[in-house]
């Protein structure tokens, strides 16, 4: 195939670099190992699939088995973008190539898809037996330092032993994004793609938790207590407020798991739009009761019980729950049967900032997909191509950000093999 020229001299010298070695940059090497191509791949941690492996300690949610419009769904304002990408590798194909490692799987009770043993280990050590088997070599602790001079064929790593230039015919950036840094992605390599004209957002903080500043008397008796069966609200511009049903989790900052992940976008940009001032979210503690029969429960007789245990007998609200009325509501607000009726359906929570970075389960921002073309190549840097998190898209939980990783590496892969063929063609 071509070789690009250069003025820099190069340590090595190898066919395609893959930076990243998670699931984006490893999917781009089967692609262009599968299409006969050299494949190097390069990763700034002593492993490769850290983060994978990290996200499956609580079981590997590979994809979801919903209908695809509902799946596309989740993609929110990148859902064209993301579209192409499973066109092409879908979650019935993510799942039959997870069958090819022999590993099977099984779907759960809420549609998402698990391994049957539900760990990542074993996959992973499968697909890594596969791609040393086509030729892809790994070189671990080499971290990506952008390009020597002033073209894009001769990257810079640092290793153990010292500074290396790498040249290649094709560069495969799979990055991630800017959560769990601690892991290998920390988001700064993405300054280096600015510096040369490509359109690079902020990261952002995705499926997230966020900081509320409960009293102390209020974190010591229920940080770590689940909110079951409770529905959300985010109000809009227009007024209206979105709710979702679900269960969070009482931290001691804060507020986190299913359903505030789920709300995090919209909650994230309420923020960002406010400042400083915070935001007020909506907490409906008796989502299956109508807001009529809450209020009948709260004005019935209550005789000599106090008003806790009239709550406790009549609506069930005991524990945490009962706990962020007296947290949220000012005594005259608790006291009064109306307003107290009104706020079980509405409870005002005002949540101060998310989580930082380090702790959020992955980022919304980077590099814009109108920098690049239809085969994930950046128009700004031909023969370089972008994959994964370090794309600026965001999704829930629920396999649907493995299920984008997976297939954007695959289409970056193959616009990288189709890019060097034409190459070829040109030098022949």
């Amino acid at each position: 195939m071509a070789s690009v020229n250069n003025k820099e001299s190069a340590d090595e010298v190898v066919e395609v670099a893959i930076v990243g070695g998670g699931p984006a940059g490893l999917m781009a090497a089967e692609a262009l190992a599968a299409g006969g191509a050299r494949v190097d791949v390069f990763d700034a941690m002593p492993s490769v699939g850290r983060k994978f492996l990290m996200a499956g300690k609580g079981g590997m949610n590979l994809t979801h088995s919903e209908p695809s419009d509902a799946f596309l769904a989740r993609y929110g304002t990148r859902r064209a973008n993301i579209a192409p990408l499973l066109a092409r590798f879908d979650a019935a194909a993510l799942r039959e190539w997870v069958h090819g490692l022999g590993v099977e799987t099984f779907v759960g009770s809420s549609g998402r898809v698990f391994p049957t043993d539900m760990k990542a280990a074993p996959m992973l050590r499968a697909w890594l037996h596969r791609l040393r088997a086509s030729g892809v070599r790994l070189h671990m602790r080499h971290r990506w330092l952008g390009w020597a001079g002033d073209g894009v064929s001769v990257s810079r790593f640092a290793t153990p032993e010292g500074e290396k230039r790498v040249r290649h015919d094709a560069l495969v950036l799979a990055l991630g994004g800017a959560s769990w840094p601690q892991l290998g992605s920390d988001g700064r390599a993405v300054a280096h793609l600015a510096a040369r004209g490509v359109n690079v957002r902020p990261f952002l903080p995705s499926n997230c938790g966020f900081d509320v500043g409960w009293t102390p008397h209020f974190s010591s008796r229920f940080a770590g207590e689940p909110l079951k069966s409770v529905a959300i609200g985010v109000p809009r511009a227009d007024g209206a407020v979105d709710w979702r049903i679900g269960e969070c989790l009482i931290t001691e900052q804060g507020i986190e798991g299913s359903l505030i992940y789920a709300l995090s976008a919209p909650i994230r940009d309420h923020l960002m739009a406010s400042g400083d001032a915070g935001t007020t979210l909506l907490l409906d503690l008796t989502p299956q009761l109508s807001a009529e029969r809450v209020r009948d429960e709260v004005l019935h007789p209550r005789g000599a019980r106090s008003l806790s245990s009239h709550l406790q007998s009549r609506l069930h609200l005991a524990g945490v729950k009962a706990g962020l009325l007296r947290e949220c509501l000012s005594k005259d607000e608790y006291a009064d049967p109306e307003t107290l009726a009104a706020r079980i359906k509405a409870l005002p929570l005002r949540v101060l900032r998310p989580r930082p970075m380090a702790e959020v389960i992955s980022s919304a921002g980077g590099v814009a997909f109108e920098s690049l073309d239809q085969r994930s190549m950046l128009t700004a840097l031909p023969g370089v191509f972008c994959a994964g998190e370090m794309l600026d898209w965001e999704a829930p939980t629920g396999g649907y950000l493995l299920t984008a990783c997976f297939a954007s590496g695959l289409v970056a892969g193959e616009g990288a093999l189709a890019w060097l063929r034409e190459r070829a063609r040109e030098m022949d």
